[in-house]
């Protein structure tokens, strides 16, 4: 199969292929197993650069993102934007103008304004991957996320994704509607009425202000955290109040399928939206997301910057 991605944006799974999703998990079996088999050093990358740019507070995929490509042999460079020009007035324009001009091979960008990198990716003449805008998309958490289901489960065709809490601010539950519906899972959104959306269910879901009925049956549950920082306008009466009617708790998760997987992005508010009993027992597959990201990091990298696509010959 030929390279798709080679030199390719990430913006979003929105108007990402099935095929292209498919193709992204079959690299990313192959990443893990590298990752597994311990390969840290490789040189697949190697004279490639990595720019990353966060204009938001990030631990895993930011460092996620820089592990992926410094275990593909590839330059690293990570930009704080405190640090940097933009705290004298720098435009967006004129920061990913410079990053490209010091010969960057792809840019890393997450930023608070939903939209950015789509609107930035013309103007630049190199591939830029979407490491979170605002409220819009996160892609390669969906698509880690996407690869952690498939990895328990073995398809994502026919299951039931109950995704619960935030679903208003939450980005990684836009990501992960556009691709699990497009996979042919049934999605299921619950959450308070304040946190949904309106006409979320013409993205192909089903709504429920019953956090049981969402659970009831489901293959997968995941929670989403509470966004307290992009919350001031008081759309849930109490953190408490919250956690009693739709945190995830034991009792609630053994309403799922016996052998349902209970998923989180993190950073987790535990004994909000999820108990802490539950975080680490043995349905839990939130620490696998995070090696899983890795992979999934790895496999977008190599793929927009490696041309020849010889993956079975790394080393």
């Amino acid at each position: 199969m030929d390279n798709i991605l080679k030199d390719c944006d990430v913006l979003g799974i929105k108007n990402m292929p099935k095929q292209t999703i498919e193709f992204i998990l079959n690299i990313t079996q192959k990443m893990k197993t590298l990752l597994k088999n311990g390969k840290k050093e490789m040189k697949v990358l190697a004279g490639k650069s990595v720019a990353i740019v966060f204009y938001e507070n990030s631990t895993r995929t930011r460092l996620s993102f820089e592990l992926a490509a410094k275990y593909l042999g590839a330059h690293v460079v990570s930009m704080s934007v405190q640090g940097s020009s933009v705290a004298k007035g720098e435009s967006l324009e004129d920061t990913l103008d410079t990053i490209t001009r010091m010969a960057a091979d792809v840019i890393i960008i997450r930023h608070p304004y939903s939209g950015t990198p789509s609107v930035m990716a013309p103007f630049i003449n190199i591939p830029i991957i979407n490491a979170g805008d605002g409220m819009n998309e996160h892609p390669s958490q969906a698509l880690l996320d996407m690869y952690t289901i498939l990895e328990n489960k073995g398809h994502l065709d026919g299951l039931k994704v109950a995704i619960i809490g935030d679903i208003y601010h939450s980005r990684v539950a836009r990501s992960n509607i556009y691709g699990l519906t497009k996979m042919g899972s049934h999605v299921v959104v619950a959450g308070p009425p304040t946190l949904i959306p309106s006409g979320i269910e013409n993205m192909g879901v089903e709504v429920s202000f019953d956090v049981e009925y969402a659970i009831k049956d489901a293959d997968v549950v995941m929670g989403l955290r509470m966004q307290k920082e992009r919350q001031n306008a008081g759309l849930v009466p109490s953190l408490s109040e919250y956690a009693y009617y739709f945190g995830i708790n034991a009792q609630r998760l053994a309403m799922a399928k016996s052998d349902a997987i209970l998923m989180h992005p993190r950073p987790t508010n535990v004994g909000v939206e999820i108990s802490y009993d539950i975080v680490y027992g043995p349905q839990s597959v939130i620490s696998e997301q995070v090696t899983n990201g890795v992979a999934v990091r790895m496999a977008l990298l190599y793929l927009i910057l490696e041309g020849s696509y010889n993956i079975e010959n790394i080393d």
